[in-house]
């Protein structure tokens, strides 16, 4: 049977292939070659001895000096001590106490490359049995003595360039390894590449099988750096080649064309605004009305600054389909967003959403509301609104998509903060629809040109960069736990808003006291469990427990105690909100809070998205080194949305290090895109991407979208122009084949899940 990339990798290597499924989950003979070098040696450099510490795992290259066999002083038998140089001198014992065998081939003079773990002893330092195999130019006469076996573990032929020494896998030594990657590549047949011929020389880009062998077994550093080239290259041409197939797809599906209209809802809706539109807003809803028109189904992503308008573009285009006959389905992540849609939308329309009623206005709508907690009377009533038509827009979360959810025209589908969606939940939803609905996708998190090339290129993208007219500056500061005249000024000044009728957030990394579990959906913080224990205060630095990595986190419930019993703020009316209340009194918390009947509202991320209260004037976020640089923009642009400023203070019990350095990066600016760069820069691909919501592995192997743009615009061209060419490439089997063996994680942060 020919070797591919998905054969499995025990058939190849036997019993070496049992320690890297698992300690790393490598399973095939593709996964094993995707396993890179993290770093060569070169035979002509000796290590440097004084670069290695005690017990770290290394792998050296040097030259034997002396090797002496004596009697072992505790017990009986001997042990070989062969000392090894390195080019400046340097000395470290490679010791055996079983010599034989070694000592036949450890004589001085030979050169030898080594593994094992470094340690000190009798103020020598030294590797204890380590693996070796000596370097010669060629086999010698006494190399026909050993066996196969014997010859692998002592044999190493020079030649090849550059040796890898790849990232350290549990129970296989890195000499191991390195003979199975060897094994692989002498098996490996040659192999369908999915990058067309004519795109590879026009780019100078080597084969995939000759990649491989050049990146594994490369001559020069210059072999790794064409390998690695070629592989990002690969990795962006398959990506963009299956976001072109989808979106060519898509695009075959016919949709029905919803124009504007004249004297209906949406004009209507334009004179009762108590602003005007910005100028971009005017472009971006132009955009829109063209895409709407159009007999194709749109995809259109549009990104903006927290506050800058998007929920009001996205309320005329539901209500240009309105106009043409259609309805609208608005799907957001949680209950309280989608709550807080319904109000927000309802209150905006007035009598236009108050169709069949006396208070209605002549030309009108309903606006119904699903969500999973609903009593069954009020679903029954909004599911009957849904299919009857009555209800233009309908707003829900995931219980939008299920099966007795029903639409009379469904033409356009709104997604809100949409990466918390899964690939089925919107398609289901799309599949309601008679003809494939216009779908328009929303994110207040800004987003890099390259992330969107990569995760959102089959969708076409607006960017709403200017704050509406009277929007109010936020101002954000660093509050560290070692500084507690700092801490105490912020409580005072918690108390000082509420005193002046202003609204108070305080945000929590986690629920506390009871909670077995992380927060889920609703809180995307980092938690670090301390059933029973009670919190002394907000912003007092904990000690250390035992057993734990940190400080204890703050939690709703400890915090929400607390801030009751504190003399400035124990007046205070002090409600509370996270993710595991019933629906009933996470909606009641929020309407408290709106209409002034509480000061202060202690929630995990709930809030993050969405929700709107103009008097909303400050917001502390404890423990804020734990949340992410775009979650801590999104979480402050819910304070200052109103006629007055909005304050953040974010609270720290650390005082140093890259996590501090985060907040310094959050306070020093207001500009969601700068942020959204450097948080690009600062994290890990696949939490950019999405792909550890699911608890997967990164979605990409090998591109690095902060350094990789001209790459990827690339890639982008050449994989949009072969799909153009050959839609359902028909003549690119390779290419087809590369894109249909995407994982499903892989294939839902493709599809911007």
């Amino acid at each position: 049977m020919p070797i591919t990339l998905e054969t499995m990798l025990r058939s190849v290597i036997g019993t070496s292939a049992a320690p890297l499924e698992s300690a790393r989950s490598i399973r095939t003979v593709g996964e094993a070659l995707d396993f890179l070098p993290r770093s060569y040696v070169d035979p002509s450099r000796p290590t440097d001895f004084k670069t290695i510490v005690d017990g770290e795992e290394v792998v050296l290259l040097a030259t034997v000096a002396r090797a002496i066999t004596r009697p072992m002083r505790q017990r009986r038998g001997r042990m070989l001590v062969a000392t090894v140089v390195d080019e400046d001198g340097g000395e470290m014992d490679l010791t055996f106490f079983r010599p034989f065998g070694h000592e036949r081939v450890l004589v001085p003079g030979a050169r030898v490359i080594c593994s094992g773990t470094a340690s000190t002893f009798a103020r020598r330092r030294q590797l204890t049995h380590p693996e070796y195999q000596i370097l010669r130019s060629e086999p010698t006469p006494s190399d026909a003595d050993t066996t196969p076996t014997q010859r692998s573990s002592t044999l190493w032929i020079l030649g090849r360039g550059l040796i890898p020494v790849y990232p350290q896998v549990k129970n296989m030594s890195p000499i191991r390894l390195h003979a199975a990657m060897d094994l692989v590549l002498h098996a490996l047949d040659e192999l369908p590449d999915p990058i067309p011929a004519n795109i590879r020389a026009a780019r100078n880009l080597p084969a995939l099988r000759t990649a491989y062998t050049l990146v594994h077994q490369p001559g020069s550093e210059k072999d790794v750096a064409r390998a690695k080239w070629r592989m990002k290259y690969g990795e962006a041409f398959v990506i963009q080649a299956s976001l072109a197939s989808r979106r060519h797809a898509e695009d075959a599906l016919p949709a029905t064309p919803r124009e504007a209209t004249t004297d209906g809802l949406v004009d209507a809706f334009v004179q009762q605004l108590p602003f005007e539109l910005t100028g971009g807003q005017v472009e971006v809803l132009a955009s829109l009305r063209e895409d709407l028109a159009r007999p194709l189904p749109m995809h259109r992503l549009l990104q903006g600054e927290v506050g800058s308008g998007k929920t009001i573009l996205a309320l005329l285009s539901m209500l240009t389909v309105i106009d043409a006959g259609g309805q609208a389905a608005l799907l957001a992540p949680t209950e309280v967003l989608a709550t807080q849609h319904h109000r927000s939308i309802s209150g905006m329309l007035g009598p236009l959403a108050q169709a069949g009623m006396l208070s209605g206005a002549q030309r009108s709508t309903r606006v119904a509301l699903l969500t999973g907690s609903q009593s069954a009377p009020q679903r029954r009533a909004n599911l009957l609104l849904a299919a009857s038509g009555e209800a233009g827009i309908v707003i829900g979360t995931h219980a939008l998509i299920q099966d007795h959810v029903q639409f009379a025209e469904l033409g356009l589908v709104v997604v809100d903060e949409q990466h918390r969606f899964g690939v089925e939940q919107r398609d289901a939803l799309r599949a309601k629809a008679a003809d494939a609905p216009h779908v328009l996708v929303m994110t207040a998190t800004p987003i890099p040109r390259t992330v969107a090339m990569t995760v959102y290129g089959d969708m076409e993208v607006s960017t709403l960069r200017e704050l509406p007219r009277g929007r109010q500056p936020i101002g954000t500061h660093v509050v560290t736990g070692d500084r507690p005249g700092w801490v105490e000024r912020t409580w005072k000044r918690v108390a000082e808003e509420a005193a002046a009728g202003n609204r108070v957030y305080v945000v929590c990394p986690r629920i506390g006291e009871d909670e077995s579990e992380g927060e889920g959906a609703d809180g995307d913080a980092e938690r670090v469990g301390i059933a029973g224990a009670d919190h002394p205060g907000p912003g007092v630095p904990q000690p250390v427990p035992a057993g734990e990595e940190g400080p204890v986190l703050y939690g709703v419930l400890q915090v929400h105690r607390a801030l009751s019993q504190m003399p400035v703020t124990t007046d205070l009316r002090i409600g509370l909100l996270h993710g595991r209340m019933p629906a009933e009194a996470k909606d009641a918390a929020m309407l408290a809070f709106t209409a002034g009947e509480l000061d202060v509202l202690v929630a995990t991320t709930v809030i993050e998205v969405g929700v709107d209260v103009p008097d909303a004037t400050v917001m502390v976020i404890l423990d804020a080194d734990r949340f992410g640089i775009s979650q801590l923009h999104q979480l402050r642009g819910r304070v200052g949305r109103g006629e007055k400023p909005g304050l953040c203070l974010l609270l720290t019990q650390g005082v140093d290090g890259p996590a501090h350095e985060r907040l310094t990066s959050v306070a020093a600016t207001t500009d969601g895109f700068e942020l959204a760069r450097i948080d690009l820069e600062t994290r890990r691909e696949g939490d950019v991407l999405g792909a550890s919501q699911s608890g997967g592995r990164s979605g990409l192997r090998h591109l690095r979208l902060a350094r990789d743009e001209d790459l990827i615009v690339s890639a982008h061209d050449d994989a949009w122009s072969t799909v153009q060419a050959d839609p359902d490439l028909s003549r690119h089997t390779p290419l087809r084949e590369a894109i249909a063996a995407l994982d499903a994680d892989r294939a839902a942060f493709l599809e911007r899940g």
